[in-house]
């Protein structure tokens, strides 16, 4: 049981600086997963950006994933292919809730990253941190986006997460770092004392105060 998600985040942290990844770079999914993020980030000293990937929900219950798609040059999308079929879903449904998804994602990193290009991971060991995995789409998503953007190692981070999505997961991943595999496993937010939703001011804040440490803020403080 985790206090909150920074209270997480730095017991996560801990864990990750203790492997010494070379060229870290941290990814959040917002919203939740930047708090967490954030404190990993800090511990590492290393550049704090997005992952933007949105659930894709079952029409008659949004809470339950059918997918998952990630923005980029060819947006992807992962399919959840059992909650697919058992919720009747067809491909048409898919492609209709992906492009309301998507929509979201762009407004989204317009409003928290202000126009700021993403971080290169090229060649470097790229962390993907969220809050917790459930079903695994999101994460799943996350892991083949930045595995193409050419990340040399790819790493998943969370908090808790399930032991059979961890074992899917880690074919995706060069390492998963979890905390906590609890089975039977309910929800995320059940392992958390506070788990109220992360406000977009949040999210907004901690990224530009991860800047500082980068000196990406000193920098653009000089250019202007």
């Amino acid at each position: 049981m985790f206090h909150d998600r920074r209270e997480a985040g730095r017991q996560l942290a801990a864990e990750i600086v203790r492997r010494n990844y070379p060229d870290p770079v941290v990814l959040a999914l917002p919203r939740g997963g930047v708090p967490v993020a954030f404190e990993v980030a800090k511990a590492l000293r290393a550049p704090l950006d997005l992952v933007m990937v949105r659930k894709l929900g079952v029409p008659f219950n949004p809470e339950v994933a059918a997918g998952a798609v990630v923005d980029g040059a060819a947006p992807d999308i992962v399919l959840n292919e059992d909650v697919v079929r058992r919720a009747g879903m067809t491909i048409d449904d898919i492609r209709a809730i992906a492009a309301k998804e998507l929509e979201t994602i762009r407004r989204r990193r317009a409003l928290y990253l202000g126009g700021r290009a993403p971080v290169s991971v090229q060649g470097k060991t790229a962390i993907v941190v969220d809050d917790g995995v459930a079903t695994g789409a999101t994460a799943m998503a996350a892991l083949r986006a930045v595995r193409d953007n050419g990340a040399k190692r790819v790493v998943l981070a969370a908090p808790v997460a399930p032991p059979d999505v961890v074992h899917r997961l880690a074919g995706l991943a060069d390492e998963v770092v979890v905390l906590s595999m609890p089975d039977p496993f309910y929800a995320v937010g059940a392992h958390y004392r506070v788990f109220d939703q992360t406000a977009d001011e949040e999210v907004i804040r901690l990224l530009d105060e991860a800047r500082q440490w980068t000196g990406e803020e000193g920098r653009e403080s000089a250019e202007g």
